[in-house]
This record gives structure tokens, C-alpha cells and sequence, in this order.
């Protein structure tokens, strides 16, 4: 039982990492002259310049989902820890799964969302960052962790 606990808690510590790292680092987007991402835009022409991101609707709003996503994985992590401690022989976990089913689905709204409205804004030469794969490869591992605290139950 401690092996399966602890390989929750680092997959769910991965998650949480690969979901920092991508809504932090500011490679959502790559090009010969630059990189992109939610916050900055970074150009290489003639030195290394970096200006606010876009104002647009839909980069506020991955902005936001991927927030989301991180605040409801923390509170995931905490309630999971607090739930350890308190729930009953026999109970099961849904809230803490339930925030983490719930933090799997920002992460994905951000990243369609993204996926969807970045052609009418980034070059035709870009291509997707390594930002962006990580918030796409965090999406299954939230989902993943959030099922199995819903359908683990506690043991003495």
C-alpha cells in the first residue's frame, strides 16, 4: 500500500511540475526569431527583446484555465494529504479526485483553446514549443491520477 501511495504522489508531482514548467517558460511557440508563449513574445532580431504577450480574448483566457489548472492540482495534492489523514477505513477519495479530474480539464481547455486560435496570430513559419507538448502531455497525466484517487479507497 505505502509503493501505490507513493507512486500516486509522484505522478501526481509530475503532473504538477509538467504544468508549472509549461505555463511558465516562455516556449509555447518557436521560430527562427523568436519564441512565444502566454505571457512574452522574444525576438532574436539583432539582440534578445522580449514584450508583453498578446491582449487578446483567448490568450486571457488560456492564461486563465492554465492558472486554474495549477491552483486546483496544489489543492489536489493538499486535500489528498489532509484526506489521508481523516477519512475513514473504506472511504474513497472523491474530492481529491474530483479536483484533479477538474485540473486535467483546464489544462485541456487551455491547451484546444490555444491549438485553435494560434493560427490567426502566429506566423505560418513557427511551430508549436516544447511549453505547449508539455501542458498536452500533463492533460493525460492529471486525468490518470485524478481516476485513480476516485477509485482508490483507504486502508488501515
Amino acid at each position: 500500500m505505502l509503493l501505490l501511495l507513493l507512486g500516486i504522489i509522484l505522478l501526481h508531482v509530475a503532473g504538477l511540475v509538467l504544468l508549472f514548467v509549461s505555463t511558465i517558460v516562455s516556449v509555447w511557440t518557436t521560430g527562427e526569431t523568436g519564441t512565444a508563449d502566454l505571457w512574452l513574445n522574444c525576438t532574436t532580431d539583432g539582440g534578445y527583446h522580449c514584450n508583453p504577450g498578446s491582449s487578446g480574448e483567448w490568450i486571457q483566457a488560456v492564461q486563465a484555465v492554465m492558472i486554474l489548472s495549477i491552483i486546483f492540482s496544489c489543492l489536489s495534492l493538499f486535500l489528498f494529504f489532509c484526506q489521508l489523514f481523516t477519512l475513514q477505513k473504506g472511504g474513497r477519495f472523491f474530492l481529491t479526485g474530483t479536483f484533479q479530474i477538474l485540473a486535467s480539464l483546464f489544462v485541456m481547455s487551455g491547451a484546444i483553446i490555444y491549438t485553435v486560435m494560434s493560427p490567426q496570430w502566429v506566423p505560418g513559419t513557427d511551430r508549436f514549443g516544447y511549453s505547449y507538448i508539455l501542458a498536452w502531455v500533463a492533460f493525460p497525466l492529471a486525468l490518470i491520477s485524478g481516476l485513480i484517487y476516485v477509485i482508490l479507497r483507504k486502508r488501515e
